[in-house]
């Protein structure tokens, strides 16, 4: 029999996935069940980019395209990153692929070798360590605090580089926790990257557009250029044009580094759907008014949200900038016991019982490096969060 590769042994299917199945498996045996684990906005793609694509069919761009994306494609990236960012790319220094996660696969392929290490502050996106781990690198988990704002502060930072250290990942805003970095706050994490120049960044901007109250997304190349030479910036139009399954995601930086990444991409999905590549064209070169309405809605979410998680005793929530998640920490449910029978030892205990009780899917802070929280998306109805929140504070008040 053929035994699976080495490289898997470690290696567990994305929880946020896994969750999103268990839900669907209770609704196929007719129970309510209200998902706030997908990180996908509820919105439709813009009818702007859904006509895009249409005209693309209808012209018959439905072949084979460069490897690294179309041209016009790599053009209208570039200028987004000018305009928007100030940030000077030539379609070289650009690779589309099929979804941000691909990108972030392709360029840890493409540069880390077995001895190298990738610092992920935590909590920290699910894929993350698997990447780095699958590329036969090794993750340094560094944990960030709530009282630091879920964020990665300088002398951590330090403490954790090595002469091993390849990479960091900064990720703002965040998933999980939403939480935006500041200018000051990138200041500090540069003065420490300026003194180790064998480190790299990767910026995952992913979430760019989607930051509320006034804030102004910042990226540690606004805070410090000259250290463009060593991060790769990620960036899509999955969560701002809501085009998850469009599968289109986006890497700009070195030229060297940038090919390496086509080169990896060659030898597998060679490119992500020309349609998709048309209708991604069609998003960036058109307006972003839709957000403002958008974004809106989300920020009234996220506020109601907070408000009720903080509202049952045992559980603390801050407020988040961006992305449209929150990250409730349950410490003060700890070790209590369930109507069920299962004593909440743990944000996974939690979660699980959770759903077996009031059929609310969320995912368990374990899964993000940092317990005891849990995260809950609030990309869906208003309805169903009131809903939501409602069956969670039943749930915690039936705890013993």
């Amino acid at each position: 029999m053929t035994k699976i590769a080495n490289r898997l042994l470690a290696i567990k299917p994305s929880p946020t996935m896994a969750v999103t199945a268990k839900s669907e498996e209770l609704k196929k045996l007719g129970h309510n069940v209200i998902s706030l684990g997908v990180g996908e906005p509820d919105f439709d793609t813009p009818d702007f980019v859904k006509d895009g694509a249409k005209k693309a069919i209808d012209a018959g761009y439905t072949k084979y395209t460069p490897v690294p994306g179309t041209s016009s494609l790599r053009m209208a990236i570039a200028r987004k990153f000018k305009n928007e960012n100030s940030l000077d790319y030539s379609i070289e220094e650009i690779c589309v692929g099929c979804g941000g996660k691909q990108t972030l696969y392709n360029a840890a392929m493409a540069t880390i070798n077995p001895t190298d290490e990738v610092i992920i502050p935590a909590p920290y996106w699910v894929s993350y360590p698997p990447i780095v781990e699958l590329a036969e690198g090794t993750p340094v988990i560094v944990d960030c605090p709530e009282e630091d704002g879920f964020k990665l502060r300088g002398p951590s930072l330090e403490k954790a580089i090595t002469d091993k250290t390849k990479w960091i990942i900064l990720n703002s805003p965040s998933n999980p926790t939403g939480m935006a970095y500041t200018k000051e706050e990138l200041r500090e994490i540069a003065d420490v990257l300026l003194k180790h120049p064998h480190v790299g960044i990767w910026s995952d901007d992913i979430y760019e557009h989607m930051i509320y109250d006034g804030i102004k997304f910042v990226s540690i190349l606004d805070v410090e250029p000259s250290l463009k030479d060593r991060t790769l910036v990620f960036n899509g139009v999955s969560k701002s044009f809501a085009m998850t399954g469009w599968r289109v995601g986006f890497v700009a930086g070195p030229k060297d580094i940038i090919k390496a990444i086509n080169k990896i991409q060659s030898q597998s999905t060679s490119h992500t759907s020309s349609i998709s590549q048309y209708a991604a064209e069609e998003a960036l070169n058109g307006s972003l008014d839709f957000l403002a309405e958008r974004n809106a809605t989300f920020k009234t979410r996220r506020d109601m949200v907070v408000q009720k998680m903080n509202d049952i005793e045992g559980i603390t929530c801050l407020t988040p900038q961006g992305a449209f998640y929150v990250y409730p920490c349950i410490k003060g449910l700890i070790g209590k016991k369930a109507p069920n029978g299962i004593i909440i030892k743990t944000d996974s205990d939690f979660v699980e019982a959770l759903l077996e009780s009031e059929y609310v899917a969320a995912v368990q802070g374990e899964a993000f490096g940092l317990s005891p929280y849990f995260r809950i998306s609030y990309a869906t109805s208003t309805e169903k969060l009131e809903e939501a929140c409602a069956r969670i504070k039943k749930f915690c008040e039936a705890l013993r």
